[in-house]
């Protein structure tokens, strides 16, 4: 089957979760032996037509010059070149906000050929890096996407759950995956001046439903010797609160972004706890990746999450949580944690598994059967 991969900020990824999973699945889809196509914005730094045998197609957004106006006029133009091309089925992965558009290409007798599938994500309108407008906004987005995709998939059963007793339509189980880590090379860290279990960190986009504040203060709170490695960009807004709050703390250093997934890993893995503070979405990639680095983790307290970690992680809610988790012996478990987040893993969160799923389920859409199934877990 044909299929183009929209909603992404292009590949290879330099962003975020949704390129990532772009980035993993097109491949695999192309060695399956369907033909792929990812959109991408003009402004992207890779840009060639084609990445590994995947087809990229360069789309206009100027978002340097437009912001969010760019954003809007770049997920227009994908739909209707996708629309006009013969793709058998659209992933578009996520709704904002090119779910605006959905009822302009997708309705009565504007139905075309192609079949939509959309990855829903997370609750894009519960984060607070938003004003009221904008979140109105995204809740109405999310509205249209379940109303008109012809498929939807959520990568977290809370997700599931949520979008069953809100819109009264199923949708598929699919998760993210991640690249098992079966070595952290030590040296990696070298140049970062720290040493194997000699830290903690957290790894995130620098925005406030991600509770790096919370984690910060608890760190404080904890009097931990031991620095904070903060990872992401600091460019954000409250990027650069964060920065300024934490100046003359010395131990806490921002390291912005890093994009090389075996340097990543191993500051995960060989840290002596990894925070994990997304508060809002579904299942977050970096948790994922976390979890086969061996990484020690201590999670925001929240559905999604622990229909994630179940068991084998911390969960902390405020900086008093955080210093405890910090403070205390947690050696006894550690081994316990980690063999047991990679024992699910490699059951739930492989490539391979996630790219046959999502093929099970374009061809049940082309073939128009039900939808709905369980958990991939099952």
């Amino acid at each position: 089957m044909k299929i183009a991969i929209l909603g992404t900020r292009g590949i290879p990824n330099n962003y975020g979760g949704p390129e990532a999973n772009a980035e993993m699945l097109s491949p695999i889809f192309l060695r399956m032996g369907h033909e792929v196509t990812v959109y991408s914005p003009d402004e992207h730094p890779y840009q060639q037509k084609e990445w590994h045998g995947v087809k990229i197609r360069h789309v206009t957004a100027k978002e340097s010059i437009f912001g969010i106006w760019g954003n809007l006029l770049y997920d227009y133009l994908c739909i209707r070149d996708a629309l006009a091309s013969d793709f058998d089925v659209l992933l578009e992965l996520g709704y904002v906000p090119c779910a605006l558009f959905y009822p302009l290409f997708f309705s009565g007798s504007r139905r075309r050929r192609a079949k939509l599938v959309t990855n829903m994500d997370g609750l894009e309108w519960k984060r607070s890096k938003w004003n009221t407008l904008l979140q109105r906004f995204a809740e109405l987005t999310e509205r249209l996407g379940a109303r008109y995709s012809d498929a939807m998939i959520s990568d977290n059963e809370a997700i599931r759950e949520y979008l069953l007793e809100k819109y009264h339509k199923d949708s598929r189980f699919i998760p993210y995956g991640a690249t098992p880590v079966d070595e952290l090379d030590a040296a990696l860290l070298e140049p970062y001046g720290i040493k194997a279990g000699g830290y903690h960190m957290l790894i995130s986009r620098l925005e406030p439903e991600n509770s790096i504040e919370t984690i910060l203060d608890g760190y404080v709170l904890s009097a931990e010797r031991k620095p904070f490695l903060v990872v992401g960009k600091t460019s954000t807004k409250h990027g650069q609160y964060l920065v300024k709050k934490y100046a003359e703390r010395k131990d806490i250093r921002f390291l912005g972004g890093i994009y090389d997934y075996a340097v990543l890993s191993a500051l995960r893995g060989l840290a002596c706890v990894y925070f994990h503070g997304h508060s809002v979405g579904g299942t977050n990639p970096s948790l994922v990746e976390a979890m086969v680095s061996n990484a020690f983790i201590a999670a925001h307290d929240n559905p999604f999450n622990r229909s994630v970690l179940e068991a084998n992680g911390w969960y902390f809610s405020t900086p008093q949580d955080v210093a405890r988790i910090i403070q205390a012996d947690n050696a006894s478990l550690r081994s316990s944690y980690i063999a047991g987040n990679r024992s699910k893993a490699a059951r739930i969160y492989n490539w391979d598994h996630v790219a046959r799923e999502h093929i099970r389920l374009f061809s049940e859409v082309i073939g128009g059967q039900p939808c709905s199934s369980p958990s991939i877990a099952a």
